[in-house]
């Protein structure tokens, strides 16, 4: 069985902890099994992992995302990058595409295409499975993942089937309606569209020929941002005849606001918060090096970050992305998980930037170099190697390492290091710094 996951975000709705470089998926918030502190994306992909040991799991996301990617689940996952961003169905043909052409995978072989972040319990995989059975014995062109509905939801869209029956046909599917149309909806048996879909490999390269004129992996990649914005349910799912839902009745939830991941976060608080004992249904998480004091807070979000400082009722949290737009537009991003470690902003200033780096043993940034800017690296804590124009240096606690502009240059941790990085001159967007790196 083949697995694509579907990884994107545009990092609004989970503001100020999520930015354009960490997505929702990426922010760790849960609690694993061991208690510890754990993201949307390593939980389904452990998840994967223990239900569905054997089965190939490719991650299709953009450039950005590909070093939080390795930095989570490390450089064994399978990635597809999207040369730009393109919606679904575009992402799932060239993901279909890399499997066929690049990784070698039969394109007769059933896959499963589900998004990266629902929060679920380890069922859903078990009706993963049983999709891709569907598939595999050609009882469907496509299968549907249809949830139970628990109530009458306009954040939804809506799958109707033919019946009630645990499989059945699809009478058609339905965009996202108002409160007492979803509650008819639900009268009729509806339920609500999870975006899980199962298909075979060929079947999807078909669809992709005759949409866009391309099949081959090459092609679709080099034709990539010319391809229409278009998600695979218009695309495709609506428009097929041949298709069946599976109902899936165990915990399922789309945390796509801070009012839905409040209800999955461990505790009501992380990082240095302290809350007094009139606070009530609230959920505090501190990023910051300072202390958070909540006190009488009722049903409320708070969250503070780097990037910024979120106050908000629970409820009205969900409706918050206009005003996210308007406050970073323009604005840069200053957190950002990388394949070697984090990246974090201290201070901007017109001509500098001062940044604490952290880099995890064993690993390294990309070799370098910048034009207009010179740099100085100050290391706090750890061992390691910094190495300019081919030249390296040993650097440890106490270590200072000045970067000329123009020099080629990378630093590797020997062990756990943190560095304060100095740049001075004629300093770029820090979220063009941030992909570079």
């Amino acid at each position: 069985m083949q697995i694509i996951l579907l990884s994107g975000g545009s990092g609004k709705r989970l503001w100020p902890l999520s930015n354009d470089v960490r997505s929702k998926q990426f922010i760790k918030i849960l609690k694993n099994r061991d208690g510890e502190y754990e993201s949307m994306v390593q939980r389904v992909y452990s998840q994967i992992t223990r239900n569905c040991p054997g089965a190939g799991v490719t991650i299709a996301t953009s450039r950005t995302q590909v070093s939080a990617i390795h930095n989570q689940i490390g450089e064994e996952a399978d990635v597809c990058v999207e040369p730009c961003r393109r919606d679904t169905f575009p992402a799932i043909a060239l993901a279909a595409a890399f499997l066929r052409d690049v990784r070698g995978v039969d394109a007769s072989s059933a896959v499963v295409v589900c998004p990266v972040d629902p929060y679920v319990e380890d069922s859903y995989f078990e009706t993963v499975k049983k999709m891709s059975g569907i598939t595999e014995q050609g009882q469907a062109a496509i299968t549907v993942m249809g949830m139970e509905p628990s109530y009458p939801s306009d954040k939804y869209g809506y799958v109707i089937p033919e019946d009630r029956e645990q499989v059945s046909r699809v009478l058609s599917f339905k965009e996202k309606p108002d409160i007492r149309t979803a509650g008819e909806y639900i009268a009729q048996g509806a339920l609500w569209n999870a975006g899980v879909f199962s298909l075979r490999i060929d079947y999807i390269l078909r669809k992709a020929r005759e949409l866009t004129g391309y099949d081959s992996y090459e092609d679709l990649r080099v034709h990539y941002p010319e391809l229409e914005k278009i998600s695979f349910d218009y695309a495709v799912a609506e428009k097929e005849k041949d298709i069946m839902v599976i109902r899936y009745a165990g915990e399922w939830k789309d945390v796509g606001t801070w009012n839905t991941m409040s209800e999955v976060m461990s505790g009501d608080s992380m990082g240095n918060v302290t809350m007094d004992s009139t606070c009530e249904n609230t959920k505090a998480i501190n990023e910051l090096d300072i202390p958070l004091l909540c006190m009488g807070a009722k049903n409320m979000i708070i969250a503070a970050s780097s990037d910024g400082i979120l106050v908000s009722g629970r409820e009205a949290s969900g409706y918050m992305k206009p005003f996210v737009e308007k406050i970073t537009e323009g604005s840069d991003v200053r957190y950002a998980d990388k394949s070697w470690g984090s990246y974090t902003v201290i201070d901007a200033e017109p001509g500098s930037l001062t940044v604490k780096v952290v880099l995890k043993s064993g690993n390294s940034m990309k070799y370098h170099s910048h034009e207009h800017r010179d740099e100085t690296w100050n290391i706090l804590s750890g061992k390691g190697k910094a190495v300019i124009d081919g030249e390296t240096k040993e650097v440890s606690a106490g270590s200072c390492v000045s970067i000329p502009r123009g020099a080629v240059h990378r630093l590797s941790a020997d062990t756990d290091l943190t560095a304060i990085e100095v740049q001075t001159g004629d300093i770029m967007k820090s979220d063009k710094i941030v992909r570079d790196m």
